[in-house]
């Protein structure tokens, strides 16, 4: 099974004032000191201001590769430091961003399931101060990935991050995020039509996929 090191586990440092009707934003996270626990709804001391966007048990974790984030150091010229991205787990040696749907993390004590990509949003841009931010970002589609908690426990820096199951049909968060051929579609609700549980964003996408095929099959018809 692939393995990889957990480098730091991330919760939030304080509220910072958005324009938005939530009036706040978690993204301000840092990597916390020592044993940290998990529960169905993330990680002790750490919370997610706009619940409609963010959190809940399909979004209760979020995972960044260093990886990614040493690409974007070499882009943006500055560090882009564990929590950066507002997330919850910076890891090493595992791709989160080309994750598969439904495998799984072992990490200590806990055990995690790969839900979906992660969404970048406004308060994410202005955080970094970044200009086309949104766009940049999504745009080299290095989006980490959310995970849901199966087992909950304790957890910290420097735990093996092993992955201990891989679904067989092979779709990724990144390829859900870039949009999913019809075959890919295809693969993965025979998937959730055998029993993976997928979150209601995914269902969706899946659903606008056949939508979009029903007129072409018509007119073949």
């Amino acid at each position: 099974m692939t393995a990889g090191l957990l480098l730091a586990v991330c919760r939030v440092h304080a509220l910072l004032p958005t324009k938005d009707s939530t009036g706040v934003t978690a993204i301000d996270k840092r990597a916390a000191e020592g044993p940290v626990k998990v529960h169905p709804l993330g990680i002790t001391g750490d919370i997610q201001a706009s619940r409609k966007h963010h959190g809940g048990p399909s979004k209760a974790v979020y995972a960044y590769s260093q990886e990614d984030a040493d690409f974007w150091s070499a882009e943006l010229g500055r560090e882009m430091e564990p929590g950066k991205f507002g997330e919850n787990l910076r890891v090493s040696g595992i791709e989160a961003s080309h994750a598969v749907i439904g495998e799984r993390w072992r990490i200590g004590e806990v055990l995690l399931e790969v839900t979906e990509p992660r969404t970048p949003c406004v308060n994410f841009a202005r955080y970094l101060g970044e200009p086309n931010w949104v766009k940049r970002f999504s745009g080299e589609g290095r989006i980490g990935t959310y995970l849901r908690v199966v087992k909950g426990g304790q957890i910290e820096a420097g735990n093996p991050v092993v992955v201990e199951h891989r679904p067989a049909h092979g779709v990724t968060v990144g390829q859900l995020f870039a949009g999913l051929s019809p075959e890919q579609a295809d693969r993965l609700q025979a998937a959730h039509d055998a029993g993976a549980k997928l979150t209601p964003d995914v269902t969706k996408v899946l659903a606008r996929v056949q939508a979009q095929r029903a007129p072409a099959q018509q007119v073949s018809a």
